[in-house]
């Protein structure tokens, strides 16, 4: 499975897109829409690479998911996935309470397990509310991906 349009576009609204490097409220060095390996101060890049690492990094975090689910998903509930796993990182997500309940076809209790994941250094962050609220809504969506 690949993430579709519905997933890009989910990432490229939470995200946002910066050509500078900068560091993220976690303190790592991040550019683009949430790319972070070889991110250093001072780092410029262009809109087209900006582009390119998304998408080579969505493609990662696909592989990785498919590593670790051991259910059949909708492309919603894999978009939502990606979403999630691109944000916070495969190593949190793959050893979650979500991931277990997912893996044991407990959809919709996996699909509760997104709202679990909102804070910043232990703090409630509205934009990771709305984040998984969305993401949420897409993995409970009929999204079957036959019209992505």
């Amino acid at each position: 499975m690949q993430p579709s349009s519905k997933c890009i576009g989910l990432i490229q609204e939470f995200e946002g897109c910066e050509l500078r490097a900068y560091q993220d409220q976690g303190g790592k060095w991040t550019i683009g829409y949430g790319h972070t390996f070889g991110v250093y101060p001072g780092l410029v890049i262009t809109q087209a690479q900006a582009d390119a690492f998304l998408q080579s990094d969505s493609q990662n975090v696909a592989i990785q998911i498919a590593s670790y689910v051991k259910v059949p998903l909708t492309q919603g509930q894999f978009d939502a996935l990606t979403s999630i796993t691109f944000n916070e990182g495969i190593g949190r997500i793959s050893g979650s309470t979500l991931m277990e309940k997912l893996n044991m076809g407990d959809y919709q209790g996996a699909s509760g397990e997104f709202a679990r994941w909102n804070l910043v250094q232990g703090v409630v962050d509205p934009g990771l509310v709305r984040r998984r609220a969305a993401e949420r809504a897409l993995f409970l969506s009929a999204d079957d991906g036959s019209a992505a």
